[in-house]
């Protein structure tokens, strides 16, 4: 095998005045991967060239020490891109390196379209924040909650219904079904530990509702309303967005979102001819450097020859760098790109500003109707006030950041992520800014 530092690194900086076209980035970044001497760099005004370097060396660092099989980091300012890097391999053990257009299972990453998907139905008058859920799906018309007893675990009735405001806030009170209160219900009934890591569906033999019907006979673990609980909430609203729209999630995304943002390369399950483009899932090891991941639900999944039959809305889709940097900077436009409105501006603010109040968080951070918000400036490194992020469970993430007005996103393929590139990419991304953040 190769020494890592003998894959060509790519790099882009381009200046915030020079035009990119519809796809955000250059025509000519598509030839340059072949090559590290088509790479361009330019000035950028507010950003510097050197202290950005900081983040090359960081990464490559992590690839070298095999931390990090490969990588994918892509910043736009004023939704330009500044900084553009794919480094390492897609797949190791057939020395296919990483591009900048390689595909990844972005996860809960997904949580975000699906949240976008709800604003438009909203837009369409086909539901509101307040209207319960069982309006679109019967089945959580009553629905019950696990509490511990003296005699190990009762189930006491919802005190009132579940709301798609609860579910887009994450306070519905349904969990995962990992949580040892519930494990045992949940695994018997297809999910929980019996759903990869709890959130993995990619697999079933049947629609995402028939399984979130399933969902609402099991008690959840806490009362609606009352505390945010991380779990299936984004994939009962895409049965939601199935019911009120009348066609399946996938189609809806596609026709609504992806579509006219000219996100080609997002999908819930890859087209065949595309499987070379997927990244390879590795897994962090004991000693912090990766494994390859094993097949199967808690690996490699069932992306390209599953049964394609579950599209899940918290944690299904496939996406590039590019392609995910597009829907973020329609929504740091106010949900408007190249001309294509997918939300209106208000639909937008109630995803990017907190609407769960300190239930979220107490230390500055809340949760609007898809997205992490920042409250407080320290409450996310150097985030600035306004600001609003989220990530996927095979290490991907991305930040939002209004103030600064700068999209990032990095993609990895690494579950369990061991990692520290959750905190140092951010970090060195924000300290290469000159201009002052917004705090209050």
């Amino acid at each position: 095998m190769p020494s890592l530092r003998t894959i060509a690194p790519l790099i882009l900086v381009v200046s915030a005045g020079v035009s990119a076209g519809p796809a955000m980035l250059p025509a000519g970044v598509a030839a340059s991967q072949q090559s590290a001497s088509k790479a361009t760099t330019a000035s950028v005004a507010g950003v510097s060239r050197e202290r950005l370097k900081r983040l090359d060396a960081v990464l490559q660092e992590h690839v070298d020490e095999n931390r990090v099989a490969g990588i994918v980091v892509l910043v736009l300012r004023d939704g330009q891109p500044i900084y553009e890097r794919a480094l390492g391999w897609s797949d190791k053990e057939s020395n296919r390196p990483m591009k900048v257009d390689s595909i990844f299972r972005i996860a809960s990453q997904t949580k975000a379209l699906t949240s976008a998907a709800i604003l438009a139905l909203m837009e369409d008058g086909r539901l509101s924040p307040s209207m319960p859920v069982s309006r679109f799906i019967p089945a959580y018309t009553k629905t019950t909650v696990a509490v511990k007893s003296d005699a190990g675990v009762a189930t006491v009735p919802a005190r009132r219904p579940i709301t798609i405001a609860d579910l887009l806030t994450h306070m519905a009170g349904i969990s995962y079904g990992t949580d040892s209160l519930v494990a045992a219900e949940y695994e018997a009934k297809g999910l929980g530990p019996a759903a990869g890591f709890g959130w993995y569906t990619a697999d079933k033999d049947e629609g995402t509702c028939v399984s979130m019907e399933r969902l609402a006979t099991l008690p959840f673990v806490a009362q609606p309303g009352e505390s945010y609980v991380y779990g299936y909430n984004t994939d009962i609203l895409g049965c939601v967005v199935e019911r009120a729209s009348g066609m399946p999630l996938d189609r809806f995304v596609a026709e609504r979102i992806t579509k006219p943002l000219g996100m080609k390369d997002t999908h819930f399950f890859l087209p065949a001819v595309e499987r070379d483009r997927l990244a390879t899932v590795y897994s962090s090891g004991p000693d912090g450097t990766v494994v390859r991941a094993p097949d199967g639900a808690r690996g490699q999944g069932h992306y390209v020859d599953g049964p394609r039959k579950s599209f899940s809305g918290g944690a299904g889709l496939l996406s590039t760098a590019r392609d995910y940097a597009r829907f973020l900077e329609m929504t740091r436009n106010g949900g408007t790109l190249a001309g294509v409105r997918v939300l209106s501006p208000r639909s937008v603010a109630l995803m990017t500003t907190n609407q769960s109040g300190t239930i979220h968080s107490t230390t500055g951070l809340g949760f609007g109707f898809g997205f992490e918000t920042v409250d407080r400036y320290g409450a996310l490194g150097f985030s600035s006030v306004g600001a609003y992020r989220w990530g996927g469970a095979y290490g991907s993430n991305y930040i939002v950041d209004p103030d600064a007005r700068l999209v990032l996103v990095y993609m990895i393929q690494q579950i369990p992520n061991r990692t520290d590139l959750g905190q140092l990419i951010p970090a060195l991304v924000y300290q290469a800014l000159t201009d002052p953040p917004r705090t209050k």
